[in-house]
C-alpha cells in the first residue's frame, strides 16, 4: 500500500514527493511484519524498517559460517542492528540513513565487500598507500573465500539488535538476549524524520 505524505521531504524540502509504502510479509519461523519505507521521487531519498507484529527483547545472533547450507540462511536486518564479522574486525553500525533489509548471508558478506570497494576508492584517491591496499586485499580475499564456501579459516556473522527485529534463520544460529550494557552502548540507527503540523 502506497500514500501521500502530507509534509515535505526531510532531506530536500520537497512538498510533494514524500510516499509511505507498507507491505505486510509473513517471514517463516519469525512471524508476521511489516516493511514500512519512506521515499522521496523527487531526490530518492528513502528509509525502510522491518517492524514485527509483537515486541521483541534486544537480541544477539550468532553463525559460525561452515557449510555451504550457511551461506543460504536468511538474513533480517532492522535500521537498529549492528552486523560483525569479528574475526576480520569488520562493522557495519547504523547510522542516520540506516535501511532495514531481508537476504542471505551470501548477500551480507557482498555488503561488506562493497564497502571495501568504497574504501579502496577513497585510499587510491589520497595517496594509494600500499599498506593499506593490502588490508583491504586480505579483507575482500577472505570474503570471497567464504563466499565460495571455502571455510579454512573460521568466519562468524553477528547481528546485534536493541531492537530486537533482526535474526538469522538457520538452525546452526545462535539467539540470546543481549545485556543491558550492550544494549546501551549499541547504536539505536535513524531517528523518524518529524513532520510539524
Amino acid at each position: 500500500m502506497e500514500q501521500i505524505v502530507d509534509a515535505p521531504c526531510p532531506t530536500c524540502g520537497d512538498d510533494e514527493g514524500l510516499r509511505l509504502r507498507t507491505h505486510i510479509d509473513d517471514i517463516p519461523y519469525f512471524g508476521e511484519h511489516t516493511q514500512v519505507t519512506l521515499l522521496c521521487l523527487a531526490c530518492g531519498w528513502r528509509q525502510t524498517d522491518l517492524i514485527p507484529a509483537e515486541a521483541q527483547t534486544p537480541t544477539g545472533w550468532t553463525l559460525a559460517l561452515a557449510a555451504r547450507e550457511h551461506l543460504t540462511a536468511r538474513v533480517v536486518r532492522s535500521t537498529a542492528c549492528t552486523v560483525r564479522i569479528p574475526e576480520l574486525d569488520l562493522e557495519v553500525a547504523p547510522g542516520a540513513s540506516s535501511t532495514g533489509y531481508v537476504s542471505n548471508v551470501e548477500g551480507v558478506l557482498q555488503r561488506f565487500v562493497d564497502v571495501l570497494d568504497i574504501v579502496e576508492r577513497d585510499v587510491v584517491a589520497h595517496g594509494n598507500r600500499a599498506e593499506e591496499r593490502s588490508a583491504l586485499d586480505h579483507l575482500r580475499l577472505r570474503l570471497a573465500t567464504a563466499m565460495a564456501a571455502q571455510f579454512d579459516e573460521p568466519l562468524t556473522l553477528e547481528l546485534l539488535d536493541p531492537s530486537g527485529r533482526s535474526l538469522i534463520l538457520h538452525d546452526d544460529a545462535e539467539q540470546r538476549t543481549l545485556t543491558d550494557k550492550e544494549t546501551e552502548d549499541l547504536p539505536m540507527g535513524p531517528e523518524p524524520p518529524v513532520f510539524s503540523a
